[in-house]
């Protein structure tokens, strides 16, 4: 690895800006529990995760050798094979690992953040793995001190679970006097080791009032550097006020004594990271509001309310280049939203990191985070709820499936531009629709949009998404969604674009040159499909095999849908996408036909089975009319023998975005999760309003009059991915829209 280690002594205008990633690999205690992101991810067991990240051609990777796992009961009885295993094989795949010790830890049971030896422990357990794996060059002892430290000792989230202000400062304190120590050990077996130190340097503003709070938190988001560095002088702004919480001078002397800088600064930054307070507390959601026991405020996302946005990545990096002068990295880069505004989240880090290297500043690398997504940090990994937040590979699939973020990683590693129309269109942190509340000037500084353009219309763009079926459910659900994804569209009538006629497809993907087309037309009415079959199969079958044909010709992806009515409920397991289709009704077979001319056309197609759809924005799907009968004082009748798995059409619309924007083809099932009968979807809707659900009278389905045969059972599973949320959360988001509109 000493080819990697003189890379980074190298200035950054002799090299090329580098891709390097990581693993979300948290291992935070909440009481006597720990929560561990690598059995969560599953990466803990799977080690052909590492010939998955070496496809991205990536540079290097945050990697863990993490002291509560590999040494829980003392180094005495420590279990190397994990770390023996995978370093082996990054260090055969080319791949460098810059080392973590602690990510958002405190340690074994036997230690913790405010244990006076915690520091010696932890370089301990450094020197250990150094000795270890000696040819290892970097290293970041402690992830986020700060971060840890406010979770820990000022929030009370995680262990040592403190709430004050010194406890706080025992913690920052105890984790930067680890990682000097560590390096000291680990630089006493490898003397050209580096410390890449990373921590979220998100900044806060305020009104006018509260400046005086901005400004102290301002300088102290820089502690863990300012402390490394030796900086913590009696003249430095924080110093007066470390002593006053109780911090003597001999523990800040310590630190002048033994400065340990950072080789690379790691910046991490969250677009929530950044803070604005306001004593209009009125303005807010109470569980914004808080205070410093001299003013009472809210603390909101400062992206959410600054008229102007949030500093952006340059302006971070440019403080923190100019503050220290020393190479800085990215060390994490990721956003918890849609597939297209992770694309645009990255890009812009990685442009900003460009344009700074153009004008002296020595940027080293962008960091992908995180490589497998993470878990449940909407509640800050306080709880095992299960929330995932997919990353450069979504983990819903039996195995690790890359994201459209795996191809752009790609084509940045191999020095090609990403080329994806939807990266024209800025990130919704851009645009107008990111203003919660009453817009504020911030006094961002210039330059926090430079290389962005300015907010466009979702709904023209030089490639447009054409959206066949503008007068129906789906196609309406989808031009409103891409509409606040800010991905630009095209609605089309049949009269616009007829996709039974090669011709009117011909000369629509001619003039408008679509990156891609959403089939969301169709024959819908499945009784009356037996009375004219022709009509049925013509626009079920003919019309998307002539648009498959079409899309193949241009070069344009196609996403179209199916029906669970291609089964005939001969199980009683939901279906996957490899079961035999054997349709009972015309409708059925039309489906079953498309999906076979479909694919025979144009394989690169995604074809989506769905199922029973219910949603906030028509009149006429089922769980809308149960619900209109039903509040009038009316009975309402549904079959108590089929079974389905209801579909909640904006949780459709969202899954089929990201997997058509992921290059996704072939058949895929999405519906929410859950098996119920017509009649107690009703019943569940009832329940959820307020209604009397025994107003739903349930019949077998053959007494409801019915052309077209049903069948009983046409739940659908998935060997592809689960995408989609339970039935009951959707159906809660159900009323919550609904009561928006």
């Amino acid at each position: 690895m000493a080819s990697f280690n003189s890379r980074l002594n190298t200035h950054n205008s002799q090299l090329p800006l580098e891709v390097w990633a990581g693993v979300e690999c948290t291992v935070n205690r909440v009481g006597d529990e720990y929560f561990d992101q690598l059995e969560r991810n599953g990466h803990a067991t799977r080690l052909d995760d590492l010939d998955l990240f070496a496809e991205l051609g990536i540079k290097a990777i945050r990697y863990p050798v993490l002291w509560e796992r590999t040494a829980p009961d003392g180094l005495e009885n420590a279990d190397w094979s994990w770390a023996d295993e995978r370093l082996g094989r990054l260090r055969e795949l080319g791949i460098n690992p810059i080392v973590g010790l602690v990510h958002h830890g405190s340690g074994p049971r036997h230690t913790s953040l405010i244990d006076p030896e915690f520091p010696e422990k932890l370089a301990l357990y450094a020197r250990a793995v150094a000795e270890r794996y000696p040819w290892v060059t970097h290293y970041t002892p402690v992830n986020e001190p700060l971060t840890t430290a406010r979770f820990s000792g000022m929030y009370g989230h995680w262990f040592p679970h403190g709430e004050d202000e010194l406890s706080f400062l025992r913690c920052m304190l105890g984790e930067c006097r680890g990682v000097a120590l560590s390096m000291k050990a680990i630089r006493e077996v490898n003397p050209n080791a580096q410390l890449v130190q990373t921590d979220d340097l998100g900044k806060i503003y305020s009104t006018p009032k509260l400046a005086y709070q901005a400004e102290f938190e301002n300088e102290r988001r820089w502690l863990t550097f300012d402390l490394l560095c030796g900086r913590v002088t009696p003249t430095h702004r924080m110093w007066g006020h470390l002593r006053y919480c109780g911090i003597n001078e001999a523990e800040l002397e310590w630190f002048l004594e033994n400065p340990c800088p950072p080789d690379i600064i790691g910046i991490n930054h969250y677009l929530t990271s950044d803070r604005f307070l306001d004593e209009r507390k009125e303005r807010y959601p109470t569980s914004s509001h808080g205070g410093n026991g001299r003013d009472e405020y809210a603390d909101v996302e400062a992206v959410r309310v600054c008229a102007e946005g949030a500093a952006g990545p340059r302006n971070l990096l440019l403080e923190a280049w100019e503050r220290y002068k020393l190479p800085l990295a990215v060390t994490e880069a990721h956003l918890h939203c849609t597939r297209e505004e992770q694309l645009r989240w990255l890009y812009e880090v990685w442009n900003a990191a460009l344009q700074l290297r153009s004008q002296g500043v020595d940027v080293r690398a962008v960091t992908a985070w995180s490589l497998l997504g993470t878990y449940d940090w909407n509640s800050l990994v306080t709880r095992w709820v299960g929330y995932y937040e997919s990353g450069v590979f979504d983990l819903r699939s039996s195995r690790p499936r890359p994201t459209a973020i795996a191809k752009m990683i790609r084509d940045l590693s191999a020095g090609r531009k990403p080329d994806h129309p939807l990266l024209d269109t800025p990130g919704w942190w851009h645009r107008q629709e990111r203003l919660l509340y009453p817009a504020v000037s911030c006094g961002v500084e210039a330059g926090g949009d430079e290389g962005v353009t300015s907010p466009s219309s979702p709904s023209s763009s030089s490639s447009p998404l054409a959206i066949v079926g503008a007068r129906g459910t789906l196609g309406r659900a989808f031009a409103r969604l891409c509409e606040l994804r800010g991905i630009s569209y095209r609605l089309l009538t049949r009269q616009e674009m007829d996709i039974a006629d090669p011709a009117s497809v011909d000369a629509v993907l001619t003039e408008l040159k679509p990156w891609a087309v959403v089939n969301a037309a169709g024959y819908v009415r499945v009784d009356d499909a037996e009375r004219e079959p022709h009509v049925c199969l013509r626009v079920n079958a003919e019309g998307p095999a002539i648009l498959a044909a079409a899309c193949a010709e241009h070069n344009v992806g196609l996403l179209t849908f199916s029906s669970d009515l291609v089964f005939d409920g001969a199980v009683f397991n939901p279906y996957i996408e490899s079961d035999t289709v054997a349709p009972l009704n015309v409708y059925g077979c039309s489906k079953a036909l498309a999906e076979k001319l479909v694919l025979k056309v144009n394989p690169a197609s995604l074809i989506i089975r769905t199922s029973a759809f219910f949603g906030p924005w028509d009149d006429y799907n089922f769980v809308t009319i149960a619900l209109r009968q039903l509040s009038a004082g009316n009975t309402f009748v549904a079959a108590e023998d089929g079974i389905v798995s209801p579909t909640y059409v904006p949780d459709l619309v969202h899954a089929s975005l990201d997997l058509l924007i992921d290059g996704e083809s072939g058949l895929w099932h999405l519906a929410n999760k859950g098996a119920i009968t017509w009649a107690d979807l009703a019943r569940l809707a009832a329940k959820t309003a307020g209604f009397n659900p025994s107003n739903v009278i349930a019949l077998p389905t053959q007494e409801l009059g019915l052309t077209a045969k049903r069948p009983t059972y046409s739940v659908l599973g998935t060997n592809r991915g689960e995408l989609m949320s339970s039935l009951d959360s959707a159906m809660s988001r159900y009323f919550d829209e609904c009561q928006r509109f």
